[in-house]
């Protein structure tokens, strides 16, 4: 199973901007699908932004805009790209992997294979 790691979280201000990365153990990225989601305290796990092998990418309407997925398969690395932050994306980050394609749907936590534990950004007004 594909290990996971999440870092680059923090504190900054609105309007500031942050770069999560997720590390895999393992990275064959043509056929990989890779998610970020976030779960806030209180609320639902939300699937923010995702990224197919072929480089198709879809998001959720609350970042779009702001957010950009990407990947770079040398590195076997994730990144997600925050910009223009809002103290409503005050959330733990968190990425997950699947050795298969996306199919053009995002896809639900549940669906993924391998998860990480986890990064927390925190977002001030």
């Amino acid at each position: 199973q594909v290990q996971l790691v999440e870092s680059g979280g923090g504190s900054v201000q609105a309007g500031g901007s942050l770069r999560l990365s997720c590390a895999a153990s393992e990275f064959t990225y043509i056929w990989n699908c890779m998610g970020w989601f976030r779960q806030a305290p209180g609320k639902e796990r939300e699937a923010i932004a995702q990224i197919d092998g072929d480089g198709r990418t879809h998001y959720a309407d609350s970042v779009d805009g702001r957010f950009t997925v990407s990947q770079d398969n040398t590195k076997r690395t994730l990144y997600l790209q925050m910009n223009s932050l809002r103290p409503d994306d005050t959330a733990t980050y968190y990425c997950a992997t699947r050795v298969l394609r996306c199919g053009g749907a995002q896809r639900p936590w549940e669906w993924y294979s391998s998860w990480g534990r986890g990064t927390q950004v925190t977002v001030s007004s």
